[in-house]
């Protein structure tokens, strides 16, 4: 059995995050609909493209560089994406989602401790993010924490009993700590929820 850990990636927090985040005025910006099509048929440059557009029309549209530097995070730029998040962040410094993703572009480039401040601040505003929790524990795991990287797993399963990423996850900081019994038994649980589960 081969250990791996389960970082929710971007794709699957940016797809929720779209369906959540942006404001009212984006269903209005045709700009914001084209780029958000474009980047669902796979175009993340052409949907670029078109939030470059949103934002010249309006510097302060926090939405359109929150979604731009998801697109940007989808084609390998990191750090493009989280000029991007920041910025969105300076605008809305309340918007959970670009912490969140911006601590998945730093994890991405191996900034553990910055993707952990990140993911506690997406955690500070939306306490109900599995989501956060477990990639904060999988940066956690990264430095060496197991214990905490447990912690932030327990809370994550506490949230979502069937989320089978925390499990594995979990399980590797167990076996790394020894458990191997106890870690045996979250690696199942993870099969057990997703049978197809090749990484638990």
């Amino acid at each position: 059995m081969f250990k791996k850990l389960i970082t929710v990636a971007f794709g699957t927090i940016f797809a929720v995050s779209l369906a959540v985040s942006p404001g009212a005025n984006a269903v209005d910006n045709p700009f914001i609909k084209s780029g958000k099509a474009k980047f669902d048929e796979g175009d993340s440059k052409g949907a670029i493209a078109d939030y470059d557009r949103a934002i010249e029309l309006n510097p302060d549209y926090a939405d359109a560089y929150f979604l731009r530097g998801g697109a940007k995070s989808e084609l390998g730029d990191h750090e493009g994406a989280i000029v991007d998040y920041n910025r969105a962040i300076e605008i809305d410094p309340d918007n959970a989602d670009a912490y969140f993703l911006r601590g998945v572009a730093k994890n991405d480039l191996d900034d553990y401790y910055g993707a952990i401040a990140d993911y506690s601040r997406a955690i500070e505003l939306d306490h109900d993010n599995a989501y956060a929790y477990n990639n904060r524990g999988n940066a956690k795991l990264n430095l060496g924490d197991y214990r905490g990287a447990i912690a932030d797993y327990n809370r994550a399963i506490e949230l979502d009993p069937d989320y089978a990423s925390a499990y594995n996850n979990r399980g590797v900081a167990k076996s790394d700590l020894g458990d191997h019994h106890s870690a045996i038994a979250d690696f199942d649980r993870a099969i057990e929820l997703k049978p197809d589960y090749a990484d638990a």
